[in-house]
């Protein structure tokens, strides 16, 4: 084969150039003077339109053409600029008014539309212009520059995440970077080669650690110490040494399930040498109930499981005995009151202590007609997001039922009472009066007014760590607010039974002197002393010691 011809860089350099023309020859534009006339003129003969065809495509031709006329040149930029930037009226005008051909027209929206495209698509143009062989010194950063879209004022997202993440990681230096950390392939030679020759020392070599290896198996240390190997496992041993012979003995599968029956064999080959017998069991796996309740959350419950691993106490829970706290203090003080104020008040009505022990009674047993204890607001739970809980249903229904209960109760009651007054009055005479009194429950608004200020002010305070609290607990705990005619309601049902045992102990109870002194009982150092006053004498004496005290305690005078 002949060498190929040396070609120096200044002529692939030329050739380059002129296979990448500098233009492209365009079609020469026909003067819009003469189009324009020949608009206006009648129709000729078709002869003649053969021959105004035949010169049209002369025209059209690549060969070089005679130059515009400046007149000619300024004519068809005005055409186009209204063609641009004309809108309606401006088109109207050129395609409709001025009479050019229909040719002309297509050639003008053609280029109209050519340069629409060229100014949406500036960039790209640029960036391909720069990518000619013409423009091979041009940069890497003045492509990027030419082919990025102008700046508008504000950063795009892109550009704001590529600073971030430039500011945060710094980029090493090149002197710090290394090399690639994906492994490059190594070229693989397929030829083929004969096998490689073994030397007898390497043979010989590799039969002694074989024999070290047979050494290894501790047959001969069995010989030695008098227990030699029995028949089946020296059957067994040989059958494990002609089966490393075998072509597949050392063979692996290469699929999921050729590895799945190689484990389950082995397996099984350990089982039936008894290997799996006496394998020490673990601790019983302790079941939760609670794990498969349809009604616990899986992530309240496994909240709950890890705060009583780590026997720490939830902050919910903390808040509610400062709830429980805070209502606790508020009703025995609102009790307190109100059980002394009512035994005082019905107690200054006058009578025997009988009478007022059963007027006492009597308010009591109105009390639990008009006004049934009801269940505290802190005990109900209220969940927030779930009205249809079986539990809340539950919980529903058996405060309907308890109302419907109450209203029969104090309907039967009123009715009981209204059927005796009625027969004790017509029993008995005009001038009696009946033995059942219909009276309302005890209240007195003037207490009432005294003690709203304290009284809503403590209802707010528990609202405030309700509020809290509902915010910490589950759904299944929360409580409704606190209203204060319920607690009020509340505190008159259960104080009414105790007054009468109120005004017992009270008249029962020994009266106080208080003469507005304060009586002083002797110390037992004072009874060994016959003064009961003590003269303090302001001059300088001996020391006072215990003779002298002795003498003092035991002497005649």
């Amino acid at each position: 084969m002949a060498p190929a011809p040396y070609i120096c860089l200044r002529c692939v350099r030329t050739l380059r150039r002129r296979s990448f023309p500098r233009c492209i020859p365009s079609l020469a534009p026909r003067h819009i003077t003469r189009l324009s006339s020949s608009s206006n003129a009648p129709h000729p003969e078709p002869a003649h339109d053969e021959g105004a065809n035949s010169r049209k495509t002369e025209v059209e031709s690549p060969e070089p053409t005679s130059e515009q006329g400046a007149l000619s040149r300024r004519l068809q930029e005005a055409t186009e600029e209204a063609l641009l930037t004309g809108g309606r009226s401006g088109r109207r005008a050129v395609l409709e008014e001025s009479g050019f051909s229909e040719e002309l027209k297509e050639r003008l929206l053609s280029r109209v539309i050519d340069a629409k495209f060229k100014s949406e698509n500036a960039a790209t143009f640029a960036a391909a212009r720069l990518d000619t062989p013409e423009s091979n010194p041009v940069g890497q950063g003045s492509r990027e520059i030419a082919a990025s879209a102008p700046w508008t004022g504000t950063e795009s997202p892109e550009d704001a995440v590529l600073r971030m993440l430039t500011d945060a990681h710094k980029p090493l230096s090149k002197d710090l970077r290394g090399k690639p950390s994906i492994p490059q392939p190594n070229p693989v030679d397929m030829r083929i080669r004969r096998e490689r020759k073994v030397s007898s020392g390497v043979r010989a070599a590799s039969a002694r650690d074989m024999a070290s290896a047979y050494a290894g198996l501790g047959l001969k240390e069995r010989e030695k110490e008098g227990k030699p190997l029995t028949e089946k496992e020296q059957e067994a041993l040989k059958k494990e040494f002609k089966d490393r012979f075998t072509p597949a003995a050392r063979a692996v599968p290469a699929t999921l399930t050729g590895l799945a029956a190689l484990a389950n064999e082995r397996i099984e080959d350990a089982i039936a040498r008894g290997q799996f017998k006496n394998i020490p069991r673990g601790k019983g796996v302790e079941r939760d109930t609670r794990a498969d309740n349809p009604f616990i959350d899986t992530t309240e419950y496994i909240m709950n499981k890890m705060i009583k691993r780590q026997e720490i106490v939830p902050p919910w829970i903390e808040k509610q005995q400062e709830l429980i706290k805070a209502a606790n203090n508020f009703r025995a003080r609102v009790r307190s009151d109100w059980r002394r104020h009512a035994a005082r008040m019905i107690s200054s009505a006058g009578g025997t202590l009988e009478e007022k022990m059963n007027r006492a009674n009597e308010y009591a047993r109105a009390e639990e007609i008009y006004n049934p204890r009801r269940q505290n607001v802190d005990q109900i739970s209220v969940p927030t997001n779930a009205t249809d809980d079986p539990v809340m249903v539950k919980l529903r229904q058996e405060v309907a039922a308890q109302a419907q209960a109450a209203e029969y109760k104090a309907a039967s009651a009123t009715a009981i009472a209204a059927e005796a007054g009625k027969e004790a009055a017509v029993a008995a005479s005009p001038n009696a009066e009946p033995q059942i009194s219909f009276l309302r429950p005890f209240r007195d608004p003037a207490w009432e007014a005294t003690e709203r200020g304290y009284m809503e002010l403590a209802i707010n305070n528990l609202n405030a760590i309700t509020r809290s609290y509902n915010l910490m607990a589950p759904e299944l705990a929360k409580k409704p607010y606190f209203n204060l005619q319920r607690e009020l309601n509340n505190c008159f049902a259960d104080v009414a039974p105790l007054i009468a045992n109120e005004i017992k102990e009270r008249a029962a109870r020994p009266a106080v002197k208080n003469n507005g002194t304060s009586e002083i009982r002797p110390s037992v150092l004072d009874r060994f002393s016959r003064q009961q006053t003590a003269r303090v004498y302001e001059r300088k004496m001996e020391p006072y010691g215990f003779r002298e005290m002795w003498r003092d305690l035991f002497s005649k005078s």
